[in-house]
């Protein structure tokens, strides 16, 4: 035990500016800490993509210094991820939409400093029990990483399906079908067993077009198309700023702050979810915020709250995903086997310095304060990143006062970046055009999208593990006691969410207050039937689903087909029971009949076509033009001639724009976008 203090204060001693070794690596991570600072506030470019970039910076540097250098960087990704995911709802990590459900209303009702204060803290608090969850788990790894196998893994994802599902107010039905098409749009791609193409539209995009297809729909271009798209929309057809109320005490930092200890039993059980996410190899921080986000839901005596601004809907996020960092490192240090894509990519790092993950690592006479040393890494860096986010929070949550017109051109670049960045694909541009069209009628028509972003996430993960547990056991793994706990949990959290769902109806039904549709909601949806068409289009897209399933792929190779066919049934189950509730509903008229004036309703369709129409003109001007010319450009021409702005601010922006695309990624980070289509063109034939 004396061994295992010594190397713990000889880990903290390596990184703290009291030798000269302590000062490079202090320095470094605070080099670290600034760069992923802003790599998290900007969407779409995320910790992995970061510290692939770093890489090789790090062959020259001493071990301590390296890993203080990317370890720094990857803690406060998430952490200032969520100051975009707040103040514009647009995910500034893909492991940070979570904070977006509750995180942006908030936003909107004006407590952008409240929502922030809770998200920061909660993060730290997160980030320190993740941390001590790792020192605590050097000695006892291996049990924690070895007790549950492929039957529980698959389960375990059925059961975060089953926990959002609880998100969606009061239809369980929409969530669980939500998640099942989360489910197949995993199955897009080349299939984890045989490398057989599934879903990729060669038929209809031609075999070029199709191949982005072939790596799978991009994560982050769901993330910001569901969630991103429909708030820009929201914010230019209201006319307003985000924030739309200005309160007093209650929008501020503090407030949030002190959420945080108020609600500290929540924010410590969700620090140990993302914990043990974290430790689990593959599952990921997303999957962390989402189970956690569930948790918090299901856990609250008030969940009509949640999804408008429930302070408790960002605590919950917060605090998991930064406590699954600490959990990530355990199998990565114990047994090289990655917890998350960062930790994937830090084991570039230890083997470039030549550092074998494994009993090493644990070893008091050799790399045991290294691996301390990532416990203090942690600790300190968010402490860092948490102090300077107070310091300039105030001045953050003013942005939400700005008038949205001049923020709705570098929202809409911002979301194209982000969806361009993952893979360098215009394709995925296209999906974040697609999915926000999705997002928006989901959230016009009542169904809840969290569901289906977690089906993504844990698709992949679900499908290799049904297929090992299968090959290894037949239908014996269903007996295994782990897998009758967890569905017992499964059939447990739904039996709970139809009770809870019968109460809010009895509730209502006693004189409660009768939720009102937004004005938007009124004008696209005023005739009920709108509602039933789109639950058909549920039932027709898992309806396509199960043909390709049985008669394109499944004559190919049978274990491809084998998952979409599993999550395609009961897909289409849910989403004709769906349609029968919503044609029933349309017969018996149970819909509100208010509606806006008439000349409300002209402003707002004016305004959603515009919106719609600058929208895809953006895409059309960074496809012919590129980025570097279409930002500044497209800047000008909607500020001018799309908000009539004066001529002063107009050029100001538009100014600031080029300066935001060339200067941080054309010299700073020496990565040129590709030229526009029509550059292109003119090369080809001059």
């Amino acid at each position: 035990m004396i061994e295992y203090i010594d190397a713990f204060y000889a880990g903290l001693i390596q990184i703290l500016p009291l030798t000269a070794q302590g000062q490079q690596a202090f320095l470094f991570m605070l080099l670290g800490i600034f760069i992923g600072f802003w790599i998290g506030v900007l969407p779409g470019l995320g910790a992995a993509a970061t510290l692939a970039l770093m890489l090789p910076f790090v062959y020259r540097m001493d071990t301590v210094t390296a890993f203080a250098f990317l370890l720094g960087m990857n803690t406060v990704n998430e952490t200032t991820g969520d100051i975009t995911s707040v103040l514009f709802g647009v995910p500034g990590e893909a492991t940070t939409t979570a904070t977006i459900v509750d995180g942006h209303p908030m936003a909107k009702k004006g407590e952008a400093g409240r929502a922030l204060g809770a998200a920061l803290m909660s993060s730290l608090v997160g980030a320190i029990f993740g941390a001590v969850a790792l020192a605590l788990a050097i000695p006892i790894m291996n049990p924690l990483v070895l007790s549950i196998g492929a039957p529980e893994f698959f389960m375990l994802a059925l059961l975060g399906i089953t926990f959002v599902a609880s998100l969606s107010g009061g239809n369980l039905l929409k969530g669980l079908a939500a998640g099942c098409l989360g489910f197949a749009l995993a199955t897009v791609g080349l299939d984890p067993i045989r490398a057989s193409p599934r879903f990729t539209f060669e038929g209809v995009l031609g075999q070029n077009a199709a191949l982005f297809l072939w790596d799978g729909v991009s994560l982050v271009a769901v993330a910001i198309g569901l969630f991103a798209i429909p708030e820009i929309m929201d914010l230019a057809i209201q006319g307003t700023s985000i924030a739309r109320e200005k309160v007093g005490k209650l929008g501020g930092v503090w407030q949030g702050v002190k959420d945080t200890f108020h609600h500290w039993w929540l924010v410590i059980r969700c620090s140990a979810i993302g914990t043990y996410i974290g430790i689990l190899p593959g599952i990921g921080g997303s999957a962390a915020q989402w189970i956690a986000y569930a948790h918090a839901v299901q856990s609250s005596p008030g969940r009509e709250r949640f999804g408008k601004g429930a302070v408790e809907g960002v605590l919950g996020p917060g605090a998991a995903n930064n406590s699954k960092d600490g959990g990530a490192l355990v199998p990565t240090l114990a047994f090289g086997v990655p917890g998350s894509v960062s930790m994937a990519i830090l084991l570039g790092a230890f083997l470039i310095h030549g550092i074998v993950p494994g009993p090493d690592m644990l070893d008091p006479t050799k790399h045991l304060p290294l691996t301390f040393s990532f416990v203090w890494i942690i600790v300190i860096g968010n402490i860092i990143t948490v102090s300077v986010c107070f310091l300039f929070l105030n001045q953050l949550a003013k942005i939400t006062y700005i008038r949205g017109v001049l923020l709705v051109p570098f929202l809409l670049l911002l979301i194209y970046l982000g969806g361009f960045t993952v893979k360098n694909s215009f394709g995925d541009m296209i999906l974040v055009l697609i999915f926000g069209a999705l997002g928006w009628f989901m959230i016009q028509f009542d169904w809840q999208r969290p569901p289906l972003l977690l089906g993504l996430v844990l698709g992949t993960i679900a499908e290799r593990n049904l297929f090992i547990s299968t090959r290894a056991y037949g239908y014996g793994w269903l007996t295994h006691p782990g897998v009758i706990i967890i569905g017992l949990l499964i059939l447990g959290a739904i039996v709970y969410s139809i009770r809870q769902i019968r109460k809010d109806s009895v509730r209502s039904s006693a004189g409660g207050s009768r939720p009102t549709m937004d004005i938007q909601l009124e004008i696209i949806v005023k005739n009920p039937v709108y509602r039933v068409v789109f639950a058909l289009f549920w039932v027709a897209v898992f309806a396509y689903i199960l043909r390709e399933a049985f008669y394109e792929i499944r004559p190919m190779e049978e274990h491809a087909a084998l998952f979409p066919i599993i999550i395609g049934i009961p897909g289409l189950a849910l989403a004709g029971l769906v349609f029968g509730q919503e044609f029933l509903r349309v017969l018996r008229q149970t819909y509100p009949t208010e509606a806006p004036s008439a000349s409300q309703t002209g402003l707002i369709r004016r305004r959603a076509v515009s919106i719609i129409s600058w929208t895809l003109g953006f895409f059309l001007a960074i496809w012919l033009l590129g980025f570097s010319v279409a930002g500044p450009l497209a800047t000008f021409l909607y500020l001018k001639f799309g908000s009539g702005e004066k001529w002063g601010i107009t050029l100001v922006l538009s100014f600031l724009m080029w300066g935001f695309f060339y200067g941080l990624f054309d010299y700073l980070l020496h990565l040129p976008f590709p030229e526009g289509e029509l550059f292109v063109r003119l090369n080809f034939s001059g």
